[in-house]
């Protein structure tokens, strides 16, 4: 009888023994293929990064050894800014905007297009837009109340309503924004519309004509690219 008993301890032993060491086995394979997966899905992402972050920016490569040549290179771009505004906007925005947008890897020319259809080609750093729903937007930007405190805050940047009237805190929350939303789509469709329409808006114009492709987005993008080959070429 006690050797019956020994022999159904020890099968029972070995029973448990075998199923821990399939499970074990079952759970690595298990952990390999989601290691696997995750790879292959960061190698995705960066597939993707690579495709995408040469449609943000056509702006100057910064090196860690800033040169004289990146210098002339901005001024370039600011005076172009300067010269296609009849000189409304100031040497001195146009040279804190284009190395604020290289910083950020966007086109500064997108961010200038953007500021002048904003202000009717003004770049008034006082305006105040018309009123809508929501209240006025304010600034060179165009930012309202609702949106600015939050992109501030995104910027690192305080936060007054006064603040929306000086031209180069305009300028750099609307950098921040456009990186922002680029960041979230992919693309300048999207982003300027987004921009201009709000998210929500953005929404409903894509489900009404099925695309971004607004007249602000277009526009904005072509004169950019305009402006941008004459800067270069000169």
């Amino acid at each position: 009888m006690k050797l019956k008993h020994y022999a159904l301890f020890f099968m029972t032993i070995m029973i448990i023994v075998t199923a821990f060491i399939i499970n074990n086995l079952y759970y690595e394979r298990a952990i390999d293929q989601l290691e696997d997966e995750n790879d292959r899905l960061k190698e995705q992402q960066e597939v993707l990064a690579s495709e995408q972050e040469p449609m943000k920016t056509m702006s100057l490569n910064w090196d860690s050894d800033f040169s004289y040549q990146h210098w002339e290179e901005i001024e370039r771009q600011a005076n172009k800014m300067v010269n296609n505004s009849n000189g409304e906007f100031k040497k001195s925005w146009a040279l804190f905007l284009v190395q604020k947008a290289n910083a950020y890897g966007i086109d500064p020319f997108i961010v200038y297009e953007l500021l002048k259809v904003e202000t009717g080609d003004t770049f008034d750093p006082e305006l105040v837009g018309p009123p809508t729903q929501y209240g006025h937007a304010y600034g060179m930007s165009q930012f309202m109340e609702n949106t600015a405190p939050w992109i501030a805050d995104m910027a690192d940047l305080p936060y007054e309503k006064e603040l929306l009237f000086n031209p180069t805190y305009s300028i750099q929350l609307s950098i921040v924004y456009l990186d922002h939303l680029y960041g979230e789509y992919g693309n300048w469709d999207e982003a300027l519309t987004a921009y201009h329409r709000g998210i929500g808006g953005l929404e409903q114009y894509r489900a009404k004509n099925g695309h971004a492709e607004s007249w602000y987005a277009v526009e904005i993008q072509e004169k950019a690219d305009e402006n941008r080959n004459v800067a270069f070429n000169q």
